[in-house]
């Protein structure tokens, strides 16, 4: 992927598979990264790498209900070689930002419609491309319910991922330069 054909043009990804762990404080997941998006191309579907990430540790909440984990952790994508994609680190990132997690509870779904629990975890990531482009955006994680109805403790089936990276337009980056310009000669005149 050349780094001129990603400038302003976002990349997205999909998952399916895969389970979430709780180790420790955080939560890991190793998922099949199904699908990967570009608006300049057309979008490579298939079992086409592996998707891992660790949270950073739990600040609030539990995971049988809402949490917090701290930003930091990890995030990668990783190519298996086919259709297109090389064998090897296609995005390496951290999260940004504090990572949700959500419980919902829908009395009526799950096996003999005894209710079901699901959960999804957000985060925003920042990293690099293996062409070196530095790219962030959102990730948003699903679960299938946990088995027989119980709440989560130390593992859960991830139904789907989505996610979406972007670079900052060109356009983008020549307003907040102007910016920058504009906000130090207003304070080089205080000063003054």
């Amino acid at each position: 992927m050349a780094s001129t054909s990603l400038w302003a043009n976002p990349i997205g990804f999909q998952t399916n598979g895969g389970r979430i762990i709780s180790k420790e404080s955080s939560l890991t997941l190793n998922a099949t990264v199904t699908q990967w998006m570009r608006s300049t191309a057309a979008a490579l579907n298939g079992g086409l790498g592996t998707l891992s990430l660790t949270t950073g540790p739990l600040t609030s909440g539990s995971l049988a209900a809402n949490a917090m984990f701290a930003p930091g952790g990890s995030f990668s994508i990783l190519g298996n070689g086919r259709n297109g994609l090389p064998k090897a680190t296609l995005f390496q990132a951290t999260f940004t930002s504090p990572v949700t997690w959500k419980a919902t509870f829908h009395p009526t779904a799950g096996p003999k419609r005894r209710g079901a629990w699901y959960y999804s975890l957000n985060g925003r990531i920042i990293g690099t491309l293996s062409n070196g482009q530095k790219l962030s955006g959102s990730v948003k994680l699903s679960t299938f319910d946990v088995p027989k109805g119980a709440q989560f403790t130390t593992a859960a089936n991830l139904d789907t991922g989505l996610g979406n990276l972007a670079v900052p337009e060109p356009g983008s980056l020549g307003l907040l330069a102007t910016g920058l310009v504009a906000l130090a000669v207003v304070l080089r005149k205080r000063m003054l």
